[in-house]
């Protein structure tokens, strides 16, 4: 488990939702969420694996896709 801490700065300056909305996208980007679910629950290396190779096939996938 890393212990990565990440630094999210937004600007409020009128508009609260839009400022959420940034927020959100920004901790999506970081991968904040996933980190705290895969914190959370447990999953065995047989699982982490085959997600990982799920992950890869699907941006190998994506990445041919891209290029026609």
């Amino acid at each position: 488990m890393s212990n990565k801490k990440a630094n999210i700065t937004i600007s409020v300056n009128d508009n609260v939702e839009r400022a959420l909305r940034q927020f959100k996208k920004k901790i999506e980007r970081e991968g904040v969420v996933r980190d705290m679910k895969r914190v959370i629950y447990y999953e065995s290396p047989t699982q982490k694996r085959r997600k990982r190779l799920l992950r890869a096939i699907k941006q190998n996938w994506l990445r041919m896709a891209a290029q026609k």
